[in-house]
């Protein structure tokens, strides 16, 4: 339609003078107005080149990289709060552990002072080794068991299995029983899995067990060893009752002395091992913090990207919207880094 009016208007001026065909030329102009909407709307109807669609994508593009980094910030973190109570779980493992190392240190320790007290009386003396086992020997009806008078005779444990660790986790283990520094000890853990730390708690565990499959019959034979010559009055004449009851009684005790140090000392080895796993749990908690914190870095910069091509559109079209998105934008990403910096 402008077209056509623009063409009769140009054949008006053919037929007429110069004072008449400018003052309809101001008058065509009048009468076609070209407002704003128009030249954006014809400038949208215009294809777009692979720039300009480039530069009106990128705040969508980088709203999504800012809202994938704050899901990884967010799962870092979940990560992290994973790990540090996951390492107060097993502190508090490690913390029985050191309980019954204690313990039975403590019940062994007693356990030999009372056969130190019982050896102190020189008028009944305590029989030992051979002549031990040949004083029971002779008691009739004895209930002799050869593995219970053995470890009664020599005043020995046992040969019992132990925990066997790769070198690695032996050197993480010895620096945690020396004491070494924190740094030290999360070098040696750096040679060292999770996997391998469970698979030693296991091994301490099964350990504990067979160590009772073997003590278990022993210690019974023992009881039934006490019991009938606590009950009995007959005794070898070269002996004597009391000498041999006496003796019995501080051999029992000095075993269930070396019984109870050897559960100590795997008792101790257990809590060292869960000691390990809570540094290493701290460590992957410690590196998933700093993980987090990155990831929140990059969104700020993505939401600051995300601001800034805002305010190229808002200044390039010219738009009210577009410009009071830009300044929210610059605003929320001032407002986090006030709260990180002072609050």
């Amino acid at each position: 339609m402008i077209a056509e009016r623009a063409r009769n208007h140009a054949g008006d001026n053919r037929k007429c003078g110069a004072k008449p065909c400018r003052d309809q030329e101001i008058e065509f102009k009048k009468s076609v107005p070209i407002s704003a909407p128009a030249v954006a709307a014809a400038a949208a109807e215009s294809p777009k080149t692979f720039s300009e669609r480039i530069f009106t994508s990128t705040p969508v593009a980088m709203t999504m990289v800012a809202t994938l980094l704050a899901g990884l910030s967010t799962s870092e973190m979940t990560r992290a709060q994973y790990d540090r109570s996951m390492a107060a779980q097993l502190q508090a493992k490690a913390g029985d552990q050191w309980s019954f190392f204690q313990a039975k240190r403590l019940r062994g320790s007693l356990q030999q002072n009372d056969a130190d007290v019982i050896n102190l009386d020189e008028a009944h003396p305590l029989l030992s080794g051979a002549a031990l086992s040949g004083a029971f020997a002779e008691v009739s009806n004895f209930p002799s068991d050869e593995q219970a008078m053995t470890a009664l005779a020599e005043g020995k444990l046992p040969s019992l299995p132990i925990p066997v660790f790769q070198k690695p986790l032996q050197e993480a283990v010895d620096a945690v029983a020396a004491q070494r520094p924190e740094p030290e000890i999360a070098a040696l853990l750096k040679n060292v899995s999770a996997q391998e730390l469970d698979e030693a708690v296991q091994a301490c565990k099964d350990t504990a067990s067979k160590d009772d499959a073997i003590l278990q019959p022993i210690l019974k034979a023992q009881d039934k060893m006490q019991a009938f010559v606590l009950a009995s009055s007959s005794a070898p004449a070269a002996t004597g009752v009391v000498s041999l009851k006496r003796s019995l009684v501080a051999a029992k005790l000095a075993f269930a002395a070396h019984r109870y140090d050897a559960e100590a000392r795997l008792n101790q080895t257990l809590a060292e091992v869960y000691e390990l796993q809570v540094r290493l749990s701290n460590l992957s908690s410690d590196r998933h913090y700093l993980r987090s914190q990155r990831f929140f870095f990059g969104m700020l910069f993505a939401q600051f990207s995300v601001v800034m091509s805002t305010f190229a559109i808002a200044v390039r079209l010219r738009n009210m919207l577009w410009a009071l998105a830009a300044g929210a934008g610059i605003f929320a990403v001032a407002f986090a880094l006030y709260v990180y910096l002072y609050v």
